[in-house]
């Protein structure tokens, strides 16, 4: 059956990793919905991590096939443990004055930041799961959304567990 899996790989920040990496995956046929990279807690280490829809059998055929891969240190799917997972959003609404005060206010009711104001738009910050960020999308449709930019889902394991 297939479901969303969230994968954490520890690397050696050198360049190229990420493109095996990702190779990996597609020629297994699993399309990466998201993928985040960035340093680690490690000097010279980066964390990717990756969200993917697929089998689980097939899931850890990949993981395997992942942890061959020269600079790969360590992997782990989080999504079979509890974690913390968040995405970052930035959203550009058309906001007339006499429309901003209701964007504002939906904004609060998702904790969400106004980030910009122009004069003829607004940029709503928002963080949290992905479920968060397309409700707050759906909601901002009517008002006439002009643009989005997502940073994709990150992701750590909750408690004391580490890598």
């Amino acid at each position: 059956m297939k479901h969303h899996h969230t994968v954490s790989i520890l690397v050696n920040d050198h360049p190229g990793v990420l493109q095996r990496v990702s190779a990996l995956f597609n020629r297994r046929g699993f399309n990466i919905d998201s993928i985040t990279v960035g340093s680690s807690e490690q000097p010279g280490m980066s964390r990717m991590i990756i969200v993917t829809l697929g089998d689980d059998r097939i899931m850890h055929q990949v993981i395997n096939q992942v942890e061959k891969l020269i600079d790969v240190v360590n992997i782990e799917i989080l999504s079979e443990k509890p974690l913390v997972a968040r995405e970052l959003a930035l959203i550009k609404v058309e906001a007339e004055p006499v429309k901003r005060p209701e964007i504002m206010t939906l904004a609060e009711a998702f904790r969400a930041t106004i980030a910009d104001v122009s004069p003829d738009s607004l940029v709503v910050q928002i963080v949290g799961d992905t479920e968060k960020i397309e409700a707050m999308i759906e909601l901002l449709h009517p008002y006439g959304i002009l643009e989005i930019s997502r940073t994709g889902v990150t992701a750590i394991a909750r408690g004391r567990h580490r890598l």
